[in-house]
């Protein structure tokens, strides 16, 4: 049975920085991904690899301060935060997909088959 293992979730003030990593169990996949959910909020993408080439996507809102890599040795993806605020508090999930997923796909929720069980993140001001 497939696993997505996180971790690296907690408590820090803005402008903190965190990282998060997803390990999945199990097998590798073609496209991973973050998601997160604010509470009152909609899911909302983050940050997307395909695992083949590394090519990623980020959300507008945290480019320039979230970056998304994978290390094949390890069958992880991390999710590196800096210069967090309290509009990044959410709890945030992994994706992966069995697909390599096109660049414009990578951020649809809908194609992600697997997910984690979410880590919490909260950005103090």
């Amino acid at each position: 049975q497939v696993q997505l293992v996180e971790s690296g979730g907690g408590l820090v003030q803005t402008g903190g920085s965190l990282r998060l990593s997803c390990a999945p169990s199990g097998r590798t996949f073609g496209s991973m991904a973050w998601f997160r959910q604010a509470p009152g909020k909609e899911r909302e993408f983050v940050a997307a690899i395909r695992w083949s080439d590394g090519n990623k996507v980020l959300a507008n809102s945290v480019k320039g301060r979230f970056t998304i890599s994978r290390d094949k040795a390890k069958n992880a993806v991390f999710l590196q935060m800096n210069s967090l605020n309290p509009e990044d508090t959410a709890i945030y999930s992994c994706a992966a997909s069995a697909k390599s997923w096109i660049q414009s796909a990578l951020s649809n929720y809908q194609n992600y088959d697997y997910w984690g069980q979410g880590t919490q993140v909260t950005v103090s001001s």
